[in-house]
């Protein structure tokens, strides 16, 4: 505010002159020329020699219309050369800062500021660019004003040496640090910015430690966490803090930062976990420690997880009458549980102390529900077998396009989790799809692609069938990696992702690392295609999977079946029928080459094998075989727009020369909001590869464009007309040009 008062002083003789005089004997208000425009030339003059100079330079000047503010600390009565400048332009005399702030602070809010004199002078250095509020707070509430140390706090802790070069007035400074240093209830004295940041840091964290924090740190600690420039010097600082051995989860701030009183609290849960009053004396804790946004901040995030674990309701498991309400059961409720534990496999899996119970909890709950999944499977009939083929029948009829994901083993817990990231504007459509069984990838692919019921095992030959059986269709195919905003020319486009499979066969449990990485990309490439003209997009997979987790050998089953036989982590392939115990073991009559039968674990414990356990699949779990059908919809393909088309086909034949015209046409004009105007564009292919774009046009209803292209030396081009807000396909055709009908202009 006192830079206002300043310049409207000097303003009323710039107002008429180019030149006015700022008279300081003290030399306390000199930071007022730090508050001036760089439009102001500032001219110092303290002895009779610089008056002399100064007052040369500026009558040399005296035609330039530049502003010239003459600064000195003599006192009016002594000045000599440039004294006439304070007679005939004017001056503006401040021989006592202290006075004229008080002065100002009175006209301007009629209160008076009942501040010693350091605390004035200091209050108006800072004040400069603050609202009229300042003074009036300070009038009200005295010198605590003048720095709300909720904010200064902050960039000086970030930063306390650079910080501290701002405060270039010696009163300032001392006056901050006096406030830093009664926050740690010390008398004041003299040291190094960064020894009392560190102190002051170092109070903070006793406080989040035990809860008896002051409150201007803990403001300064959420506002810290929330900052993206300056949140890696807390981590630098907390990093350095060493823990009272004596902290835990009952006497720590509910927001505080340390993983290790996390990480305590969460082994005392694990003592207790089958104790039920023990958990149920926790959960309210933990619940307000998994909304803790500081904690989520600091990456602590599991507890939400370590909720699902503990507050699941088991209850309805024995209620569950049949496969269909094992499906829905699991579709509705069990999933979270998966999901729980796979995001706490990522931050445990080397800590198995804290795992491993939590790792049994889960495993009580899939033994139980896995008694009814059992009870009630000979009820199980797969529906996977020619699953695109149902997707393109289903979409054969309505002229939009159509993308479809095959994920290799993108489980129903992980399309769920897709789900959570997918952004909400687009419609979603759940289903499930009964996968068939071993649950592996050779099988189950060649199900999603071969409505025959054979088994192929290269993914060439699976599209081949595909599109041999579609062959009035025109069927794209791409790895979803290679998805980009420009859309395929065909309407239907399918888009295989073997991601989660390839790294959790490879590195298994390892991989679950880059699980949310995953996740987070087959969003965007979802979010991707209905962006770029696919009114759907669907995600299926061929199979799901298990995590073992922290597995002992006797928790490994070992069968010593007779005869010629094929073992594999999650099922045995035998010639002959064997002898089994029905609790553990599931049999089911399977041709498969020589083989008649398999044996399948009737838990997610997998059979002994010399393979590395940890990601498993195969198996007949509800994990492994209920995959996804979600379907996403771009709601904007359910509006009716201008209608848009290309109304010279037939001429576009048998084209003699290297030009031709496109004609788009629109349709008349009509009582919908969405018809008055329409964006679009053309896009030209030659042997399905994309080779130009156009620039996009805006057409009104009854209008008719006409655009002029050239061959380029290719004799067949399809051009494709899209909307330009959702890519949709509106219209195409193919343009040839036929070099017998060209006579060179005879």
């Amino acid at each position: 505010m006192i830079d206002q008062w300043f310049k409207k002083d000097l303003n009323k003789i710039f107002e008429k002159h180019n030149t006015a005089v700022f008279i300081d004997p003290s030399g306390e208000a000199k930071f007022l020329l730090d508050t001036l425009p760089d439009d102001c030339r500032i001219l110092q003059a303290h002895s009779n020699i610089e008056e002399l100079e100064l007052k040369y330079i500026i009558e040399k000047g005296s035609e330039s219309s530049q502003k010239n503010l003459i600064y000195t600390q003599r006192p009016i009565d002594k000045l000599l050369f440039i004294r006439e400048y304070c007679e005939i332009y004017g001056n503006v005399n401040i021989p006592d800062i202290y006075v004229y702030i008080k002065r100002k602070v009175y006209d301007t809010t009629k209160l008076n500021l009942n501040l010693d004199r350091n605390e004035t002078i200091a209050a108006g250095m800072v004040s400069a660019g603050k609202p009229v509020d300042f003074w009036a707070n300070l009038c009200r509430k005295g010198a605590e004003e003048i720095f709300d140390m909720t904010k200064e706090l902050l960039p000086f802790l970030n930063n306390p040496e650079a910080y501290a070069a701002t405060l270039t007035d010696d009163l300032l400074r001392d006056h901050f640090y006096r406030k830093a240093t009664n926050i740690l209830g010390q008398k004041y004295f003299p040291q190094p910015a960064k020894t009392l940041a560190k102190s002051l840091v170092t109070m903070m964290l006793d406080g989040l430690a035990n809860n008896t924090g002051d409150k201007v740190l803990d403001t300064v600690y959420y506002s810290w966490l929330d900052s993206k420039s300056r949140f890696n010097s807390f981590v630098d600082y907390l990093k350095k803090y060493k823990l009272p051995a004596a902290a835990d989860y009952k006497s720590a701030h509910p927001h505080h930062p340390f993983r290790e009183i996390d990480e305590k609290y969460l082994a005392e849960i694990g003592q207790g976990i089958n104790n039920s009053e023990s958990i149920s004396e926790h959960i309210a804790r933990i619940k307000q420690r998994s909304l803790s946004k500081q904690a989520k901040s600091m990456g602590i995030t599991f507890w939400a997880d370590v909720l699902v674990l503990l507050d699941f309701d088991s209850k309805k498991i024995s209620t569950l009458s049949s496969l269909s309400d094992c499906i829905k059961f699991y579709t509705k409720h069990f999933y979270k549980l998966d999901t729980a534990l796979r995001n706490l496999y990522v931050e445990f899996l080397n800590k198995e102390e804290l795992l491993r119970p939590l790792n049994d909890r889960y495993k009580g709950f899939i033994e139980e529900y896995g008694y009814k999944w059992f009870q009630y499977f000979n009820q199980y009939e797969e529906n996977q077998t020619g699953t695109l083929q149902h997707i393109i029948n289903e979409n054969n009829n309505n002229n939009k396009k159509i993308a479809i994901i095959v994920g290799d083993a993108v489980s129903y817990e992980i399309s769920e989790s897709v789900a959570v990231v997918v952004n909400r504007q687009f419609k979603l459509t759940k289903k499930t799809i009964k996968s068939d069984f071993p649950s592996i990838t050779e099988n189950n692919i060649s199900r999603i692609y071969m409505a025959n019921g054979m088994t192929e095992k290269h993914q060439n030959k699976r599209e081949k069938y595909l599109s041999a059986e579609n062959s009035d269709k025109k069927i794209d195919y791409i790895m979803l990696n290679d998805v980009s905003e420009e859309a395929k020319p065909n309407p239907y486009l399918i888009c295989t992702f073997k991601d989660i499979d390839d790294m959790g066969e490879n590195q298994q449990q390892e991989a679950l690392k880059y699980f949310p990485k995953t996740i987070d990309f087959l969003a965007q490439k979802i979010e991707t295609l209905l962006k770029s003209g696919y009114t759907k997009v669907y995600l299926i997979s061929d199979h799901g999977f298990v995590l073992t987790g922290p597995l002992r050998d006797s928790g490994k089953i070992s069968l010593d079946f007779s005869g010629e036989n094929q073992p594999a982590e999650r099922y045995i392939r035998t010639v002959e029928r064997q002898s089994f115990d029905k609790n553990y073991i599931y049999e089911a009559e399977k041709k498969h080459g020589d083989y008649n039968y398999a044996y399948f674990s009737k838990t997610i414990n997998p059979f002994k094998t010399r393979g590395v356990y940890g990601f498993s699949h195969g198996g007949i779990s509800s994990q492994e075989l209920l995959t996804p059908l979600f379907c996403w919809e771009n709601p904007l393909s359910s509006i009716n727009p201008l209608k848009v088309q290309i109304s010279n086909k037939a001429d576009l034949k048998e084209l003699a020369g290297e030009y031709f015209e496109i004609k788009i046409q629109s349709g008349p004009e009509s009582d919908n909001l969405f018809a008055t105007k329409r964006k679009v564009y053309l896009v030209f292919f030659v042997d399905g590869n994309q080779t130009a774009i156009s620039d996009i046009f805006t057409i009104i209803p009854g209008e008719t464009l006409t655009k002029e292209y050239s061959f380029d030396g290719q004799k067949n081009k399809e051009a494709q007309l899209r909307d330009a807000d959702t890519k949709q396909v509106l219209d195409q055709v193919t343009v040839t040009q036929n070099s017998d009908r060209d006579l060179g202009g005879l």
